[in-house]
């Protein structure tokens, strides 16, 4: 029997698939098992004319402005899996090969793409343009795991706004995008856009042409002319998973919320949520985003693996936030393994403390199941709670002001439970 699908999964619900006047966004993360996940918020900026930034590998030029972010990010990389910005914007990525090569060498990662896309971009639209103009200046590639052994791809993205979502799919530096206005949709580790396509780059189809993969008289569909031929494993297994993630949308179209998204992130029987090939799901995330631009945006993140045993915590975009520490990673200067030459030659303790607190949760569950599941038991009650007070703002009951330091405070109990 083949293994379960290994792949990261993006999911979007927009009226009338989505029970309130809300697009609601999710992404599962699915990274090497042992890799820890942070969630860092980023003000927003102003920056000197002519100012260089430094992404993981490369640098490239800074904008004199960029907007507050807030990410879950594999700790080593600059660049981040899944985020929002406070202008409503929401990206997730996923890694996907076509018949276009990987390109040795360093460049942008797909990661790096999605904060920029979220620093720079304020609608789906406006970071869909962020990403492929640099894609066009930069290209993509680079090793993709923290580890010597070689492992990168091109890249797959959902950008979800207010208003619309956009699908993203690019091969090197060609690329295809399709609009999507009303229903749900999801993407996983392959190509889905066939005909319908939105948008393209100029050259996408002379270079299908040129190298034989169309000949410029059948309709142009992007997934039949770009997929490999011989796709890796993890692509073939993720059609399951596609499926699957499609299936569950569908079960919900019309009655999509924020719960409902999380528990599709922690459905197991489908392989969303994962644990298999030394890969599992090492953070999830879930956006609320309202069509009334009166009110909030609202981000949970659980910042630790296995959302089926994590609990999502909101955040929401304030001038007085307080900063949460807690599940912000260690940081290594010059000395981390990734900023050396040769990279990748040693390892460093990167976990956070939330991060450290819940894997202690996850043995005592394993060695002490009562004790594991009242405890898990007493987070999810407190998730319901957060839920709850949530719908209550976006109804006008609560202020959104008295819910800015929320994740602060959801993070703060889930450790105080943990020990």
């Amino acid at each position: 029997m083949a293994e379960a699908p290994m792949s990261c999964d993006c999911f979007v619900s927009l009226p009338p698939g989505s029970r309130d006047d809300h697009v609601i966004f999710g992404k599962n993360s699915d990274r090497p098992q042992n890799e820890v996940q942070e969630v860092a918020h980023y003000p927003a900026e102003s920056h000197p004319p002519g100012s260089m930034l430094e992404c993981t590998y490369i640098q490239i030029p800074q904008v004199e402005q960029t907007h507050a972010v807030i990410l879950s990010k594999p700790a080593w990389m600059w660049g981040a899996e899944m985020g929002a910005n406070d202008q409503g914007v929401c990206i997730g990525n996923e890694a996907v090969w076509t018949r276009e090569p990987v390109v040795p060498g360093e460049a942008l990662l797909g990661m790096d793409l999605v904060r920029l896309g979220l620093e720079r971009g304020d609608s789906a639209w406006a970071a869909l343009t962020v990403i492929t103009g640099l894609l066009e200046q930069h290209g993509q590639g680079g090793q993709c795991k923290e580890d010597p052994e070689s492992f990168s791809y091109h890249n797959t993205f959902l950008l979800v706004d207010r208003n619309e979502a956009w699908v993203l799919e690019t091969a090197g530096k060609l690329w295809v995008a399709q609009k999507v206005t009303e229903g749900v949709k999801n993407i996983s580790n392959q190509l889905t856009i066939g005909t319908e396509i939105s948008a393209e780059h100029p050259e996408l189809r002379s270079t299908a042409q040129a190298q034989g993969w169309w000949d410029g008289e059948r309709e142009f569909n992007f997934s039949e002319v770009f997929s490999p031929e011989n796709p890796p494993a993890r692509m073939e297994l993720a059609k399951r998973r596609y499926k699957g993630g499609t299936e569950l949308l569908q079960q919900h179209d019309g009655s999509v919320t924020a719960e409902v998204m999380m528990s599709i992130l922690r459905d197991k029987p489908s392989g969303i949520c994962m644990n298999s090939g030394g890969f599992c799901t090492t953070g999830s995330m879930v956006s609320v985003l309202p069509r009334d631009s009166s009110l909030p945006c609202i981000h949970f993140f659980t910042a630790t693996p296995d959302p089926s045993r994590s609990i999502f915590k909101p955040f929401i975009f304030s001038d007085c936030s307080t900063p949460v520490l807690r599940v912000v990673s260690p940081q290594f200067g010059p000395d981390d393994p990734v900023r050396q030459q040769p990279r990748f030659q040693s390892q460093v303790d990167r976990r956070h403390d939330l991060y450290k607190a819940h894997q202690v949760a996850l043995n005592t569950m394993e060695t002490n199941p009562d004790e594991g599941l009242a405890v898990y038991e007493i987070l999810r009650d407190l998730e319901l709670q957060c839920l709850s007070e949530i719908s209550a703002m976006l109804s006008g009951e609560i202020p959104g002001d008295e819910l800015g330091d929320l994740f602060f405070d959801c993070v703060d109990t889930e450790i105080k439970f943990y020990q």
